[in-house]
């Protein structure tokens, strides 16, 4: 199963599927996807009203619940558990179903320490596709995984910079994933402003359950630099590039024939832009991500969220997400193209080809007394040849998807 594991479980199937990354260990409920998890910054709004759910809707990622500033450590501590149950199909036939439960904890250990961290289980089974339209399920072979994750990161607050600390794992049947990052935001004297500069690094191996390659190595490293702006009491911006190079074993050792660079390099921009109407207690946001890849493929997307609160602390999200993607330079749809030649860069794998996507969504969130909380997502996926932006790669069967999370939390 290999990737396919934490793409899934990574709810974000047409960029982490798409380009191939994916997250070592889970994301806290206050980071980013996995594609994004080192984006996470923190923010602040100088004069930002004090209502928390003023400040958890202006809130950028990066921001914890109920805090509209991030640049001294939170007085509270926070306990969500969240059940993630994902399922995607082709035409006339099922292929994965994930079941996955997860625990994210932070404790505030003095006025300027903190320490967080998550642990997810992902349950996977189903059949995976091979070319365009043909599931292993078609041979009668099944599908069936784990995933168990976890990270932890320290952070400790000083006068005008934070500087955080973070470790995680991430092991499948066939694959083994190990991370280590640094985090560090400086920021202005008058704290609407945010510098984050970060660096990583993960070391995977691979071994597959066909035997095709034994421990086979994977190594990456990833540079962060971000800035946050306050815009005024109700705007906020936050511009992010990333920067990761790799090399190692990125080919499919499920796909027959798929022979990929040993080495990969991704480049992307993230800009978010969060704006609240007093007139109606709403807020926008609304972001942008450019991704390019050594592979040949770049990608779009674009993303608006409407956040509305609702009488008795209830409130409501709808969202509506497009991704668009060119497909690798070695992508070529099946059969072989004329003058194949065996050992040559080469795939098939439809996460490579050209295609575009909708995603839309809504999270219903409900407040209670003495700090609980629960909330529910679900999304729909729907990913089209013909969707994307200059035209698709032919032959391509449409993909879709759902998902539902439901969480609650407590804060202390």
């Amino acid at each position: 199963m290999g990737r396919e594991a934490a793409v899934v479980a990574a709810t974000d199937p047409e960029i982490a599927a798409g380009i191939g990354i994916a997250s070592p260990a889970p994301a806290s409920p206050n980071t980013p996807g996995a594609h994004e998890r080192s984006s996470a910054t923190h923010s602040s709004v100088t004069h930002a009203p004090t209502s928390a759910l003023f400040a958890a809707a202006l809130a950028l990622p990066g921001i914890l619940p109920g805090s509209a500033i991030a640049q001294t450590a939170p007085d509270q501590g926070l306990v969500a558990l969240k059940f993630l149950d994902y399922r995607d199909w082709q035409p006339g036939a099922n292929r994965i179903s994930v079941r996955s439960p997860s625990i994210y904890a932070l404790k505030p250990l003095s006025d300027t320490l903190t320490v967080e961290g998550s642990v997810v289980y992902d349950s996977i089974s189903g059949a995976s596709p091979l070319w365009h339209n043909t599931l292993s399920g078609a041979s009668k072979l099944r599908v069936t995984d784990y995933r168990t994750a976890g990270d932890v990161k320290v952070t400790k607050y000083f006068d005008g910079v934070a500087v955080a600390f973070g470790a995680a794992a991430s092991s499948e049947r066939d694959y083994l994933s190990r991370a280590g990052s640094v985090e560090v935001r400086v920021w202005s004297d008058d704290r609407n402003r945010t510098w984050t500069f970060g660096f990583g690094g993960a070391n995977d191996r691979i071994n597959p359950v066909n035997g095709l390659e034994e421990n086979a190595p994977r190594n990456t490293l990833d540079f962060l630099v971000g800035v946050t702006q306050a815009l005024s009491s109700v705007a906020i911006v936050q511009s992010n590039l990333t920067y990761s190079r790799g090399h190692g074993y990125y080919s499919d050792p499920y796909k027959p024939f798929d022979t990929r660079p040993d080495r990969r390099t991704v480049l992307a921009w993230l800009t978010r832009y969060n704006h609240h109407f007093p007139a109606s207690d709403a807020t926008l946001r609304v972001s942008y991500r450019y991704l390019r890849d050594s592979f040949g493929d770049d990608s779009h997307a674009f993303e608006v969220t409407w956040f509305q609160p609702l009488p008795s602390e209830w409130s409501i999200a709808p969202g509506l997400r497009y991704y668009t993607q060119s497909a690798a330079d070695f992508y070529f749809d099946p059969p072989f193209p004329k003058g194949f030649v065996f050992g040559q860069n080469y795939t098939a794998d439809t996460r490579l080809s050209a295609f575009g996507a909708f995603t839309p969504s809504v999270k219903i969130e409900k407040a209670f007394l003495q700090g609980w909380s629960a909330n529910l997502k679900v999304a729909l996926y729907r990913q089209r040849a013909s969707w994307r932006i200059g035209g698709g790669s032919p032959g391509l069967d449409p993909f879709s998807a759902r998902w539902i999370e439901a969480g609650i939390a407590k804060s202390f």
